[in-house]
């Protein structure tokens, strides 16, 4: 049997590979992982999903932004299907922007335990200010508490 087939079915991905639905609420359910095959190194992982929506939670208005998320993982890695669904979740969902990026980062430390994790939020000027809200979190009690300080401080 194939390799990655034989891996998929260890970490009992149901989203890649499959017929994909699109949720229109929002669906944190929908996050799978991995195991990471690379736990004895640190490196980082970055996506960049520039087609973002949400609403505004008082007009309706639709929201556009470009969501970056940075991330070291340690034992378990989010799917980047599963990914792509549950950001696309938001598209009918109402939240203030900074509300949206604490919501990812939060559901990912949830759903992975990184050792570190950082998300940023383009949003898209509407009434001619744009808003670009930044989280991060680092293990507590490690060095990659020190290191979300250390970013936190200098972000930009």
């Amino acid at each position: 049997m194939n390799e990655s087939v034989t891996n998929r079915a260890a970490d009992r991905l149901q989203a890649l590979g499959s017929r994909t639905v699109y949720r229109d609420d929002y669906a944190p359910e929908v996050l799978e992982t991995f195991e990471n095959r690379h736990k004895d190194n640190d490196y980082w992982v970055k996506f960049n999903c520039p087609e973002f929506t949400s609403l505004c939670p008082i007009t309706g208005q639709p929201d556009f932004a470009e969501i970056v998320i940075s991330y070291i993982p340690d034992v378990r890695m989010v799917e980047s299907k599963s990914l792509k669904l549950y950001l696309f979740s938001f598209r009918n969902h109402g939240d203030f922007h900074e509300d949206c990026v604490n919501i990812i980062m939060k559901d990912l430390i949830r759903l992975m335990d990184p050792k570190y994790i950082e998300v940023t939020g383009l949003f898209t000027p509407r009434g001619g200010i744009s808003i670009h809200p930044y989280a991060n979190y680092g293990r507590p009690g490690t060095e990659y508490e020190t290191l979300a300080a250390r970013r936190f401080a200098s972000h930009q």
